[in-house]
């Protein structure tokens, strides 16, 4: 143990190791999610276009609902609602990502280190990895689901003034006020069984991937510890995340969006599992890749940015590469 006074001249990554790690991940993941959040805004977009279950309510009866692709979802939100609403929504993300990356990366560290343990040749096995990788994910999502939840409705916000609807929330802090006076605590947490979900297979596909395929590359190749690596991994990790966690994303996308009660219920879906059920039979299967593209394009922009960065400032800061 060390002694009280060899402590306070230890530089604060040993003194408090996780409460750094967490601040290193959260100002890595706030640089990330604002070079990346426009493609964020229009995979939102994308994936609650040509809803079944609205039309089946009739909110849009006897309306034709025009589908775009991503560009023109992107260029069409530039022109009829201007440039900058392409970050609308973007302050309610960055608390998520410091809360949700924060507490994933502590998790899995703490996780990989100290629960699950090393092989005894010191590797990290993929299994490991990949139990590490959800638990973590599911862990930091559940926190942040609150977040998560503004996010998404502000993120519809210009959508609803074009349709001459009135807008719901002035700002971050009335968002959050007005979903907790309608739904109570509950309300905050609205969606967070499929947002849970999905932040596990998202990080089955980011951190398990991130971190097998850079201890791979490091053990099996001549590559260096480096931005290389660091871009290789990454980009892999991207892809991966995409392909496993699109389809949860757009039914929690879709829970997130609905209309609800007074009660804080929703009205077009009664949980994650009749979204999906839903969402299939009136739209078929490759409606559950609505916004694959830009979910993938953001993805791996984000996913470097994110380890780029990440990666860095923990150099920088006297903290052991990841």
């Amino acid at each position: 143990m060390v002694p009280a006074e060899d402590e306070k001249s230890l530089p604060l990554p040993e003194r408090w190791p996780r409460a750094s790690k967490f601040a290193l991940s959260a100002c890595a993941a706030a640089v990330a999610e604002l070079v990346t959040f426009p493609l964020d805004l229009t995979k939102t977009r994308l994936q609650v276009q040509g809803e079944a279950a609205v039309h089946g309510s009739g909110a849009t009866a006897g309306q034709a609902v025009p589908h775009r692709g991503m560009l023109r979802t992107a260029a069409g939100i530039v022109q009829e609602e201007g440039l900058l609403k392409l970050w609308q929504g973007a302050t309610p993300a960055v608390y998520r990502h410091i809360v949700y990356s924060g507490v994933r990366m502590v998790a899995y560290e703490h996780l990989h280190d100290s629960v699950l343990g090393r092989a005894e040749d010191e590797s990290f096995p993929f299994w490991k990895a990949v139990i590490g990788g959800m638990s973590a994910g599911a862990i930091g999502q559940f926190f942040a689901s609150p977040t998560d939840l503004v996010k998404v409705q502000m993120q519809m916000e210009g959508k609803r003034k074009l349709e001459g609807k009135p807008l719901r929330f002035r700002g971050v802090h009335h968002a959050f006020m007005k979903i907790l006076s309608e739904g109570g605590i509950r309300g905050l947490w609205a969606g967070w069984v499929p947002n849970v979900q999905r932040a596990a297979l998202v990080n089955m596909g980011d951190l398990t991937t991130y971190d097998s395929v850079k201890h791979f590359l490091l053990l099996n190749t001549p590559l260096a510890d480096n931005s290389v690596t660091h871009s290789v991994a990454s980009g892999c990790s991207g892809l991966v995340a995409a392909v496993l966690g699109t389809p949860a994303d757009v039914v929690k996308t879709r829970i997130m969006n609905q209309p609800r009660d007074k009660q804080g219920r929703g009205l077009l879906y009664k949980s994650s599992m009749d979204c999906l059920i839903q969402t299939v039979r009136g739209e078929g299967f490759m409606s559950l890749y609505k916004g694959f593209i830009p979910t993938w394009m953001r993805m791996a922009p984000w996913s470097l940015v994110f380890w780029l960065t990440y990666e860095q400032i923990r150099r920088i800061c006297g903290v052991s590469s990841f």
